[in-house]
C-alpha cells in the first residue's frame, strides 16, 4: 500500500495537467528504508512527448547524487498519461528499474473532454513492478504522516 501525504499527490496532478497535453513525471524522495514519500520533485520529460516521458541523464544523475547526499531513495516515480487509463505499459514497465518504488501514474485524458467538472478528476493509481511483473496497490492519502496506516490496536493501554 501506498500512503502519501495529500499535498503531495495535489503536487502530482498539477504537474501532470500542467504538462499536459506532454507527459509528466518526477520522483517523491522519502529517508532510505522508510517507504514514506516525502520530498516532491518534478522533472523534465526529456522527450516532450504525448505517449513517452524520458529523464534526462544529467538532470537524473544530478538527482541521484542530492539523493544520496540525503540519505534519500525514490520511493514514488510517477508520470502521467494523457490519453489512456493511468495504466503501466509495455515501455513503462521494461524501463522499471527501482523494484522498491512504488510507480505513480496519473490520466490526464479528461482534458481532453470539452466537459469539466468533478467527473473529470485525473486516475491516480499506484503499482509496484518487479521483474516485468505488474502489481497495483491501495493508495491511502493523508494529510499527515503522524498517526497514518494505524489501527485501533496501536493505541497505547492507559490502564
Amino acid at each position: 500500500m501506498l500512503v502519501i501525504r495529500k499535498d503531495l499527490v495535489d503536487g502530482i496532478v498539477a504537474h501532470a495537467r500542467r504538462d499536459h497535453p506532454d507527459e509528466a513525471c518526477g520522483v517523491v524522495a522519502g529517508p532510505e528504508g522508510s517507504d514514506r514519500p516525502e520530498r516532491f520533485i518534478p522533472m523534465l520529460n526529456a522527450a516532450r512527448s504525448p505517449t513517452f516521458y524520458e529523464f534526462d541523464s544529467g538532470d537524473l544523475l544530478r538527482l541521484y547524487r542530492d539523493m544520496d547526499s540525503r540519505d534519500e531513495v525514490p520511493v514514488v516515480i510517477y508520470h502521467s498519461h494523457t490519453a489512456t487509463e493511468a495504466y503501466p505499459s509495455r515501455t513503462d514497465i521494461s524501463y522499471a528499474s527501482e523494484p522498491d518504488a512504488h510507480y505513480v501514474l496519473v490520466s490526464t485524458r479528461s482534458q481532453n473532454d470539452e466537459a469539466s467538472g468533478p467527473g473529470n478528476e485525473p486516475e491516480f493509481r499506484s503499482f509496484r513492478i518487479v521483474d516485468g511483473v505488474v502489481t497495483e496497490e491501495q493508495v491511502e492519502v493523508v494529510e499527515t504522516y503522524m498517526f497514518a496506516h494505524t489501527g485501533a490496536d496501536d493505541v497505547p493501554d492507559n490502564a
